[in-house]
């Protein structure tokens, strides 16, 4: 179980870094998703499941969608 936290943990770090690295908007909102699931899931893991289903919900359902609405409403400055 040890070992699964560490692993979560680790992914975590690497989805920050790469929702900081990327260039692209919506390949960010979708790590962003990604690092609310697995924030979801470590919060399941350690045993507060009320907090899990709102990171779930709020994080990775309804802030996800927002970022995708606002990013198809800009236009794409592309050289």
């Amino acid at each position: 179980m040890v070992l699964l936290n560490v692993i979560l943990v680790i992914f975590l770090i690497i989805c920050a870094i790469a929702v900081e690295r990327t260039k692209d908007l919506l390949g960010a909102v979708i790590i962003f998703a990604a690092y609310s699931l697995i924030m979801a899931v470590l919060w399941l893991l350690m045993k507060a499941p009320d907090i899990a289903l709102t990171e779930a919900a709020i994080g990775a359902g309804a802030t996800s969608i927002l970022f995708i609405a606002v990013i198809s409403r800009t236009r794409r400055m592309e050289k």
